[in-house]
């Protein structure tokens, strides 16, 4: 018997360093580990102690005995790994963490931004060094995407905050919820008071199709969307017309694949999840039977991951459809499909997708419709959307990259609501350089680079700022690992500057220029409440959705405490 990694794999690896047989692949410190969908571990070598299991911040290992039927198929995708990679141990001598020197005193840093990378990173100093770690975030809660972004129907991927509570709850990090950095604290502000200033800021913008009518009416990012139905203050106000029929989903990455799901699953089997109270009320109303998905590329490149395409084939009362015609492959195609080196992941879409242009057809049930080697081209309609003009791709070859290639196939489909799912961009921070190209701060391995080509002092990224909106959530542990490696080696070697005010003297500056300022009792509180609130109804919680209301809440439960 062995265990097994499944669909909700965050890829934070931790499990890796808990196995005593070294059986699980990839590793973070090999190359493919930067691309895999998820971790793997090899049945033969598997001892069946479980401590892979014990570590997961997801729950997303389990015996193969404890498989239910969702999740059986990834005892075999487990195995197709390892056949196609044999498990060699080279774990050569290993490289203990650099730890700063005690009569250096205490290293001060300010982390921007309270997601996973931020997180993450805040974990990791607090693990290293005699370290006051200030947070600030420009919302009333933390937690970033775990929060906004994961979908409300994936709770077990939102377990992986249980992991930053720890740091949250220790005196030495100190959090600044509903403060704004460039607002109510300058970046200036932030050197003079600490050694060393980290952004973990994210990609709070979103990638534009560049098509006529992309702005009319019903045709919104699909991040719009999700932080809507997850409660996102800034979004709670946003209406989206469900009165139609079909909805048309540009892009066919996980995000769209968690929106197409929300879109059609039954409310009622949302009802217990934190999604927003505004949200599943719309839903309700939702006339919504058809969802396409549209991919520019064939489905061995689809952007989602095996996992999340698999998953679908479980949904109650949805149809997933794929047509047998978008599966025919030219040369190019099948030369991958045949290629023995093609990850089994990579070759699991396709096989998958095969299955689905045979399953199930039930008139009576809602459709999740995947379209590939399609574009939009023209968002139409008058006062809103009506319809999508699209065009047919072909698949071309160019400096060893698959293209897709406009044809001069076209065709229109009638829809009210278009969302666009092509990609997180990352917005240009307030006296940090920015690659607009890129969408990130330009850095060598976490250290920020002026644009005078210079190492700017003291000033640090990590997360999708960092390095682009790619990976899972737990592929900013690694991430923000490296960061703090680089951050404490500077601060070693003597290369950053002494702070000229310490936590009192910020404490000042904050409450001053932000008297809402949440701190972490107000958070607790606000947490507490929220749970309070949704126990009543069978739920994890029920989301506060308005900055009015976190505050609110926030303030009453320090009242309540005394403090």
């Amino acid at each position: 018997m062995a265990y097994v990694i499944t669909q909700r794999c965050c890829n934070d690896s931790t499990c890796v360093s808990e196995c005593p047989v070294d059986c699980i692949r990839p590793r973070p410190d090999q190359p493919e580990f930067a691309t895999t969908e998820m971790l793997y571990i090899d049945p033969d070598t598997c001892i069946d102690c479980g401590a892979c299991a014990d570590a997961c911040p997801v729950e997303a290992i389990f015996s193969e005995d404890d498989l239910t039927a969702s999740l059986a198929r990834f005892r075999d995708i487990n195995a197709a790994y390892f056949q196609r990679h044999p498990l060699q141990s080279d774990f050569g001598p290993t490289t203990r963490p650099t730890r700063p020197p005690a009569d250096l005193g205490t290293l001060r840093v300010a982390i921007v931004g309270a997601g996973p990378a931020a997180c993450y990173a805040a974990d990791e100093l607090l693990r290293r060094c005699d370290v006051e770690v200030e947070m600030f975030d420009r919302l009333p809660t933390p937690w970033g995407l775990v929060r906004a972004g994961v979908a409300p129907d994936h709770p077990e991927t939102k377990a992986v905050s249980r992991l930053f509570e720890s740091a949250f709850g220790r005196d030495a990090l100190r959090c600044h919820l509903n403060v704004e950095v460039g607002s109510h604290i300058s970046h200036e502000q932030l050197l003079a008071h600490h050694h060393a200033v980290l952004y973990a800021v994210g990609a709070s913008s979103d990638r534009r199709m560049g098509v006529p009518g992309e702005d009319l009416p019903g045709s919104h990012s699909a991040t719009e969307f999700v932080a809507w139905y997850n409660g996102h203050p800034d979004y709670a106000e946003r209406v989206f017309d469900l009165s139609g029929e079909r909805a048309v989903i540009v892009g066919n990455g996980n995000v769209a694949l968690d929106v197409a799901r929300i879109l059609t699953v039954e409310p009622d089997e949302l009802a217990e999840s934190d999604i927003a109270d505004h949200a599943l009320e719309a839903l309700r109303h939702s006339n919504i039977r058809e969802v396409v998905v549209l991919g520019r590329r064939g489905p061995l490149q689809a952007a989602y991951t095996s996992p999340e395409f698999l998953a679908l084939r479980y949904l109650e009362g949805v149809d997933v459809i794929v047509d047998e015609a978008d599966l025919r492959l030219d040369h190019v195609g099948r030369a991958l499909l045949d290629d023995p080196e093609i990850e089994p992941s990579q070759k699991l879409k396709y096989t998958l997708a095969e299955e689905y242009s045979r399953g199930r057809r039930d008139s009576g049930n809602k459709r999740v419709v995947f379209r590939y080697l399609t574009s939009p081209t023209a968002v139409r309609g008058g006062e809103k959307v009506e319809s999508v003009e699209l065009v047919h791709n072909e698949l071309v070859e160019q400096d060893g990259r698959l293209l897709a290639r406009a044809t001069d196939r076209t065709e229109t489909l009638d829809t009210g609501l278009v969302l666009r799912s092509i990609g997180y961009k990352g917005a240009a921070v307030a006296d940090l350089p920015f690659d607009e190209h890129r969408g990130v701060v330009p850095n060598e391995h976490g250290r920020v680079i002026g644009a005078d080509g210079a190492t700017a002092r003291g000033v640090y990224v990590s997360g999708w700022i960092k390095r682009g909106p790619r990976g899972v959530i737990g592929t900013n542990r690694v991430d923000s690992a490296e960061t703090v490696e680089n951050l404490i080696a500077d601060f070693i070697a003597g290369r950053l500057t002494a702070p000229t005010g310490d936590r009192a003297a910020l404490e000042t500056l904050i409450g001053r220029r932000q008297p809402d300022r949440v701190d972490r009792d107000g958070w607790k509180a606000i947490d507490q409440a929220e749970k309070i609130a949704g126990k009543a109804g069978g739920r994890s919680r029920v989301k506060f959705t308005t900055r009015e209301a976190l505050l609110a809440a926030a303030t009453a439960g320090a009242a309540d405490t005394g403090s």
